[in-house]
């Protein structure tokens, strides 16, 4: 099988990131927030405040829109940005595995045929994390539990946090914008 990171790999940028600033542009009760998404960042950047707390506090602007219309919508508007290497390279077999919520990512994948998708357990409706943020280390714990016996044929990310998933697989590849290389 072949495995995939999401977001700017198959994706082109950020899914977390861009339906925030999507959210931002059509729910204006989310500027009341912006100061403490501000200090949130400041944290985060600052080493003060984890990776995890600092998703699930950003995440806390679900609770101010309509999550599943607001899903849909971005999709509709996003779905294009998905990379063309990935749709002429998609296999009945390909996984997802992502940092990004599986409420956000789920459709996405549903959309490109892609029946396997494991992600950050974040609860749509509040942005609380049941579960660690699938990351790094995480994603390969997720993927074991998933698929105990299964044979990583090629593993695609742009980052080295998923050096750990790249291990797994018979050959990995960095994905650099459009360009793929060997690990």
């Amino acid at each position: 099988m072949n495995v995939y990171d999401f977001d700017n790999t198959i994706l082109r940028g950020d899914s977390s990131a861009r339906f925030f600033a999507w959210c931002l542009r059509r729910y204006p009760r989310m500027w009341t927030d912006l100061p403490a998404q501000a200090v949130n960042g400041l944290l985060f950047l600052l080493k003060i405040r984890p990776k995890q707390a600092f998703k699930q506090r950003m995440f806390g602007y679900l609770k101010l829109i309509d999550v599943d219309r607001a899903v849909d919508g971005f999709w509709r508007d996003n779905l294009p940005r998905v990379k063309p290497w990935y749709k002429a390279n998609h296999r009945d077999d390909d996984v997802v595995i992502s940092a990004s919520p599986e409420f956000l990512i789920r459709p996405a994948c549903d959309a490109l045929g892609i029946s396997r998708a494991l992600a950050s357990p974040v609860d749509k409706h509040t942005g609380i994390f049941h579960g660690p943020n699938c990351h790094g280390p995480e994603k390969v714990r997720r993927f074991r539990e998933a698929f105990p016996d299964a044979r990583v044929d090629n593993f695609y990310s742009d980052s080295h946090s998923d050096d750990p998933m790249a291990a797994l697989a018979d050959q990995a590849w960095m994905v650099r914008g459009d360009d793929i290389a060997p690990w």
